[in-house]
């Protein structure tokens, strides 16, 4: 896996996502698949959410979907990250999260909510790295935020 890593955004087709998805099922705490059906949680993806993305020789390696919709700029929300699994490891996510914060600061949002399987430790811990603080749990599910404001 020497393969020099590419980042885009937008450039994944609903049939890569899908894919992409379905190999990093198993990443997922709990599974995503046991949340959403794939192929229809790829079309919203691909159809409403800004895609940050790591590609390695044509392969879709690692995924950031950010909902940046609300009109009122106060909270944009990350519904999924994902690294093939033969890929974690190597910083991509934190790259991809990197890049995902920069995007949304600089279209003013206050903040980046999303939701952790509490069982999901590293990525929990990566999410803390980037600044993001825990405002509640409900079965299960840890639900984060980062403040966009401070600093600023």
């Amino acid at each position: 896996m020497s393969e020099t890593l590419e980042y885009s955004t937008g450039r994944a087709s609903e049939a890569e996502i899908a894919r992409h998805l379905l190999l990093c099922d198993n990443a997922f705490v709990p599974r995503l698949s046991a949340r959403v059906d794939i192929g229809d949680y790829a079309c919203k993806v691909a159809g409403k959410a800004q895609c940050f993305e790591t590609w390695a020789a044509g392969e879709l390696v690692g995924l950031l979907a950010v909902y940046c919709n609300a009109p009122d700029k106060c909270n944009a929300f990350i519904t999924s990250v994902s690294v093939l699994p033969n890929w974690q490891g190597k910083g991509i996510a934190s790259q991809l999260l990197g890049k995902c914060i920069d995007h949304v600061r600089g279209l003013d949002f206050e903040r980046i909510e999303l939701e952790v399987g509490e069982g999901n430790s590293a990525a929990i811990a990566l999410y803390k790295k980037h600044g993001f603080m825990l405002a509640r749990c409900e079965n299960g599910i840890k639900k984060m935020t980062l403040d966009l404001r401070k600093g600023t």
